[in-house]
């Protein structure tokens, strides 16, 4: 029973249900999905046509993205961020306090941490192999080479001063800070919210509820489960406007992408995307399928409108209360095990930025004709593991742990500024494989916790 003596399995379902009809596309028209990926398509193509016929340049050009696509975009990422802090923490809180045993907890965060390590250590592998084979490094002039470090060389001047600034405090000091809040509602009033802080204090007060009377948690936990409702229901409104600010949002990011720069970079790029492919539709389509138990065509399938979210925002922090939603509605997905995964797993899963970021150092590496040993290599392996553990789920936050392994290799941090060009359309990409990635974790934890999933019979009690 919860507080206050209702029957949990029909509150559950009461609730369940609600969201549901507040979060379901409309039924006229093309789905969510597809008016998206027409968003997508559509900005992007123009992007590239307007940058081609005008160039990046442009006054007409950079005036329109500066007053009307750029605004478009920002204003769909803003409402999306606006409403992660309400929906994560009432999740999270009620999720913790449904699950009752601090133990069955214990067994979900073990669970997390043991795939999150494997399967980043595995896109590391993957990254490192494709990069070994490829070598994109070798195959860019010297003088392409200096022409890219020049033309972007004052943004990562001021990345690499900012990355390489010494350490003030001990790295246990740093370790605590990083985790446990002073002021929790300090930690998320900033325009980049720390999801590990709220993380840790919902996970503190869902530890005290389940300590109190049934009686006196119960306004608590219904204000929280009301919060839930409402921020799913905000979620579906912005979603409206999905399609139109996907579109700006790709124009933005296509328009000051000059072709040039495509193909200066193509062995780079190439190699980028190969990588990501084998984990996306290898790596993870194996897990779904023996791990999770789901097929691989089915679970990408209803997933698509948060990997395209994913791709447009290049935001994991952006695209959470979108993940939150589908993995609960279409997989099936328990919310005590969703909450907790998906917002670890922002930080800590992010197997593409750990990919990225190995392939990138090698590849500078190659570049500067250093020749990085074995050792080294799995140096950089491992320094890219806890680099995915530790990125910022927003967009280019690889870049400043990047410049530290480059200092810590002996390659000069400055080359960093010849990838920056293209670091943005990569981001979309590997912000993809991270958010799903978060994904098969949730539906392998719930699986190995007896919960059935997608159109299965009804789950446990």
């Amino acid at each position: 029973m919860t507080p206050g003596g209702a029957d949990p399995n029909a509150l559950e379902r009461e609730l369940t249900t609600d969201l549901r009809d507040a979060t379901r596309d409309p039924p006229k028209g093309p789905p969510l999905h597809s008016r998206i990926l027409f968003g997508l398509a559509g900005g992007a193509t123009l992007g590239v046509i307007a940058n081609a016929a005008l160039g990046p340049t442009a006054p007409g050009l950079v005036w329109f993205v500066r007053n009307v696509t750029d605004p478009i975009g920002q204003l769909f990422l803003r409402l999306l961020l606006m409403v992660v802090i309400p929906l994560v923490f009432s999740s999270l809180v009620v999720g913790v306090a449904g699950m009752g045993d601090i133990r069955k907890l214990g067994r979900v965060g073990l669970k997390t941490l043991l795939y999150t390590i494997v399967v980043s250590g595995i896109s590391v592998v993957v990254g490192l192999t494709v990069v070994n084979v490829i070598k994109p490094g070798e195959r860019i002039s010297p003088v392409t080479a200096a022409g890219l470090e020049a033309r972007y060389g004052s943004d990562a001047a001021a990345r690499v001063q900012a990355a390489t600034a010494p350490a003030k405090r001990p790295v246990l000091t740093e370790v605590i800070e990083t985790l446990i809040p002073t002021n929790p509602m300090a930690a998320v009033a900033s325009p980049t919210p720390n999801l590990l802080h709220l993380m840790f204090f919902g996970l503190a007060l869902g530890f005290a509820t389940t300590l109190l009377a049934p009686a006196v948690a119960a306004p608590f936990l219904g204000f929280l489960e009301g919060l839930y409702a409402v921020s799913a229901k905000i979620i579906d409104g912005v979603m409206k406007l999905a399609p139109y600010a996907v579109a700006c949002l790709l124009f933005t990011n296509t328009a000051g992408f000059g072709l040039d720069l495509l193909g200066a970079l193509v062995w780079f790029i190439v190699t980028v995307l190969l990588g990501l492919g084998i984990q996306m539709f290898g790596v993870y389509s194996l897990s779904v399928r023996f791990l999770s138990r789901i097929p691989p065509l089915e679970f990408f399938r209803r997933i698509k409108t948060v990997m395209l979210t994913a791709f447009s925002t290049s935001s994991s922090n952006a695209t959470l209360p979108t993940a939150l939603r589908v993995t609960e509605e279409n997989l099936k997905v328990p919310r005590e095990i969703n909450s907790f995964v998906l917002t670890v797993g922002v930080t800590a899963n992010q197997n593409g930025t750990a990919l990225y970021e190995g392939v990138t150092v090698i590849f500078l590496a190659q570049l500067a004709g250093v020749d990085l040993s074995l050792g080294a290599q799995l140096s950089v392996a491992y320094l890219a593991i806890l680099g995915g553990i530790g990125t910022a789920g927003v967009p280019s936050g690889s870049i400043p742990f990047i410049i530290l392994i480059l200092a810590s290799i002996g390659v000069n941090p400055a080359l960093i500024g010849i990838i920056i060009g293209v670091d943005r359309i990569l981001d979309m990409c590997r912000t993809t494989l991270n958010v799903t990635g978060d994904i098969t974790a949730a539906t392998y934890v719930a699986r190995s916790e007896g919960f059935p999933l997608i159109d299965e019979v009804s789950a446990p009690a």
